[in-house]
């Protein structure tokens, strides 16, 4: 397993390959194939960003039974998928702003496909080709705004409503991993991703039939059961298998 992600040194940003307890800096986002820089440089003292800048962030809803039985929703039949604003992408250890406090907020921790090169009307069998990596990936969604809207893009699209990260992980088995949130410590979902209804070369192809992938797309590939609200002060803490987890903290934004 190879793992790579974005990072901060002041005022400086650029993506590199985490090895030990070094960050081998990259010439170019390593989606877009990997070149190192020759500069190596201590993890410590460095800030985690946001991994990828994708053209495109898709979410894919009712991908889980337990999931669709608890939303009290049916089966389509195909993968739903919807877009997301790329703008709502937050990073690891940073805060997520609930747009309307007097809302449902809630939580739900999926595993995220990265892309890595450009898809279109491409087969399940060789839709792995396309897959960069993977990485740990939350879809922040208001219950009030999705239950009067038909479209989901608002209602999940805030600012900050799609923490992301901790890292990308390539060369890595996701067929059947744990998948979990805690909410303040407490096991809030936990599953298996052996349990999707859509395998991730499945959502990829679907996808490529309507859309042309291009290489740093994010697709969220949905959630299983056990999503509930967030309010401010909570302490989120999402994980798939021994990856390192993505941890936010939630608080109400300033109007």
């Amino acid at each position: 397993m190879r793992t790579f992600g974005g990072f901060k040194s002041g005022n400086r940003f650029f993506y590199g390959e985490v090895i030990g307890d070094e960050v081998h800096v990259l010439r170019n986002p390593f989606w877009l194939g990997i070149e190192p820089s020759g500069e190596n440089l201590s993890r410590h003292g460095l800030e985690i960003g946001i991994p990828v800048a994708p053209s495109k962030l898709i979410a894919v809803g009712l991908n889980y039974a337990d999931h669709i039985a608890e939303m009290k929703r049916t089966p389509l039949g195909t993968p739903l998928i919807w877009l997301k604003a790329p703008t709502s992408l937050l990073a690891h250890e940073r805060e997520i702003e609930i747009a309307f406090p007097e809302h449902q907020t809630d939580f739900e921790v999926e595993l995220a496909i990265i892309i890595g090169a450009p898809a279109k009307n491409v087969r399940v069998d060789s839709a792995r080709d396309f897959i960069f990596g993977y990485t740990i990936g939350e879809d922040i969604s208001d219950r009030d705004l999705q239950k009067s809207e038909k479209q989901f893009g608002r209602c999940k699209s805030f600012d900050t409503y799609t923490p992301i990260g901790p890292f990308v992980y390539s060369d890595v088995d996701i067929s059947d991993l744990e998948i979990a949130l805690r909410q303040n410590g407490e096991v809030k979902q936990s599953a298996r991703t052996s349990q999707m209804i859509y395998s991730p070369a499945e959502i990829v192809s679907f996808a490529s039939q309507n859309l042309t992938l291009l290489p740093g797309d994010i697709i969220l590939t949905g959630t299983p059961s056990g999503v509930g609200p967030i309010r401010s002060g909570d302490e989120l803490e999402a994980r798939i298998d021994d990856w390192p987890p993505l941890r936010n903290r939630v608080r109400n934004a300033t109007q």
